[in-house]
């Protein structure tokens, strides 16, 4: 077996609980073990684009599922965008509330922040990466992470606590 072979193979194993915990937060976790198998399937076609230093081989195995978990909310989007024109106009049941939960209001207002700005804050508070860390996985520069970092702070700090409001 080739050296980047190993390195990939020591890579996965290393991380491969991380990323199943980071896959099932992000989407049902039924689905989390397919999507833990799509990022090593992606992860060996790249193979020649895996860094050499053990901790950056990690940032970039998070980064392509992040790039998995993309792909699969698109999948999900179209599935229901079909699902809605197939239905035309039909009326639903009203939804009812899930069942109470103590974290329930954080989880909404991440959810309504914009989703860079989300994933932004569950890389940091969910996953525990640095933000330097998390601009890695998100492919973005860290100067645009620690903005718009600042601003779901904000943001949720006035989703959370309305006498907060400017």
């Amino acid at each position: 077996m080739g050296s980047r072979k190993r390195a990939l193979r020591s890579a996965l194993e290393a991380s491969s609980v991380d990323l199943l915990s980071y896959l099932r937060r992000r989407t049902d976790s039924d689905e989390a073990p397919d999507l833990l198998g799509e990022t090593f399937v992606v992860a060996w076609r790249r193979l020649d684009d895996l860094p050499e230093e053990p901790e950056q081989a990690r940032m970039w195995l998070f980064g392509i599922a992040r790039g998995v978990l993309l792909n699969h909310a698109r999948g999900v989007h179209r599935r229901w965008a079909l699902a809605d024109r197939l239905r035309g106009h039909a009326v639903l049941a009203p939804v009812t509330a899930p069942p109470a939960d103590e974290h329930l209001d954080v989880r909404d207002a991440i959810s309504r922040l914009e989703p860079d700005m989300a994933e932004l804050v569950r890389l940091v508070h969910w996953d525990g990466f640095t933000i330097t860390d998390a601009t890695q996985v998100m492919g973005i520069p860290a100067s645009t992470a620690r903005g718009r970092y600042q601003r779901a702070k904000e943001l949720l700090r006035v989703a959370l606590d309305p006498a907060v409001a400017p």
